[in-house]
């Protein structure tokens, strides 16, 4: 972990960090940034840490393991992040679709990771 995680109180029994392997990490990195606006610190070649207001994580080298947890991000404008998305690589495999309590829409990154965005 970083020492991000000391300038934020933790909430009790929440996500704080959430880590992917990447068989790219410079890919992964510009992907990320293009689409979300994430900063990353490098701690060496084969870790990168990205920092938020409500979550921390990071990337290691390895082979993705497709499938195993669905991370939900969220949007204030989901049409945006969607065409951010698919300009920086990313396919969109189940588009913007009604849910009680919002739209959302799922895409995989450019590792094969699936996530989902959601909007109210």
């Amino acid at each position: 972990m970083t020492s991000l995680h000391l300038q934020k109180k933790l909430k009790h029994e929440q996500i704080q960090y959430v880590e992917f392997l990447s068989a790219d990490i410079t890919r992964a990195k510009k992907f990320y940034a293009a689409s979300f606006g994430w900063k990353f610190t490098d701690y060496g070649p084969d870790y990168t840490a990205f920092g938020g207001d409500y979550i921390d994580g990071g990337f290691t080298s390895g082979e993705p393991i497709k499938g195993s947890i669905l991370i939900v991000l969220y949007s204030e404008d989901i049409e945006v992040t969607k065409r951010k998305i698919t300009a920086a690589g990313g396919l969109i495999v189940k588009d913007i679709f009604d849910f009680p309590g919002g739209r959302r829409f799922h895409f995989t990154d450019l590792d094969g990771y699936e996530l989902a965005v959601w909007s109210e």
